[in-house]
């Protein structure tokens, strides 16, 4: 077990996206320019996950202002293009696309990795598990993070294939249905990853847009997973951990909660 007070463990939380309308009057002030809204994210977290990108690479001035709006320290994880994880026709030329546009992020050393998150269609068969080798060998030398929806990839054949080919496992809560994977605390790589969705059981399959997500947590919800998280930093140095239930700013009211919950239940200082 890790000696907390002998180490430092960083544990960063934060948000699945932050440029969303719906979250004026539930986060952001109600008359907040879109363009200052990153800086404003920036007063209560440390991390956050660029999620446009997954719709469309943004040229190289769009990151350098993402860049420009946020602190020493701060850390973006981006999402990769759909072609990477859905369309699978041209991935090397949109991972190298993407790796270039996010040049200026990486430059003030805030790009911690990227996020491929694969639909429940991709199933665990060795075509798949060699396409997870090619994309990791396109990203080279950055993090990648991928995170599965299919049950046919919860097992731990896996998990050593992961930790194999230096990929890092993303841990899911989400609603509680057949095919789904379950609550997990794997970690593949140095740094562990966590992602909430919500528990929207009547959307998840047939919601249009980001219904599924339409989820807010209770406290009872976010403490369930507290020995599931302390099992996670026993095994590694670093973790994030990102809400994705973004509708109405659930995910924020969430992340900061469960911020609270760990500082207080496992006596751990985010950094």
């Amino acid at each position: 077990m890790l000696d907390r007070n002998a180490i430092n463990i960083s544990l960063k939380i934060g948000t699945s996206g932050y440029s969303y309308e719906d979250w004026l009057n539930q986060f952001y002030p109600p008359d907040l320019p879109k363009s200052q809204m990153l800086s404003f994210y920036c007063r209560y977290f440390k991390t956050v996950e660029v999620n446009a990108t997954y719709y469309r690479i943004p040229d190289k001035k769009s990151f350098a202002r993402m860049a420009e709006k946020t602190p020493p320290g701060f850390e973006f994880i981006v999402k990769v293009n759909q072609e990477t994880t859905h369309i699978r026709k041209e991935n090397d030329k949109a991972v190298k696309q993407l790796i270039e546009a996010v040049k200026p992020v990486e430059e003030q050393g805030k790009l911690s990795g990227f996020l491929a998150q694969f639909p429940y269609s991709f199933k665990n068969r060795e075509s798949n598990r060699q396409y997870l080798l090619e994309t990791k060998n396109y990203f080279g030398k950055y993090p990648l993070f991928v995170e599965f929806r299919h049950n046919s990839w919860f097992n731990d054949a896996l998990m050593e294939f992961l930790k194999n080919s230096g990929i890092g496992y993303v841990n899911v809560d989400q609603p509680a249905l057949p095919g789904l994977l379950p609550r997990q605390d794997w970690v593949t790589f140095d740094v562990a990853y966590i992602r909430f969705h919500g528990r929207n059981e009547e959307d998840w399959w047939d919601g249009k847009g980001s219904a599924r997500y339409n989820y807010e947590y209770t406290e009872e919800e976010l403490k369930e997973w507290l020995i599931t998280i302390n099992n996670i930093l026993k095994k590694t140095y670093k973790t994030y951990i990102f809400f994705n239930n973004h509708p109405n700013g659930q995910a924020v009211r969430n992340a900061r909660q469960m911020m609270e919950i760990i500082s207080q239940q496992l006596n751990i200082e985010l950094k």
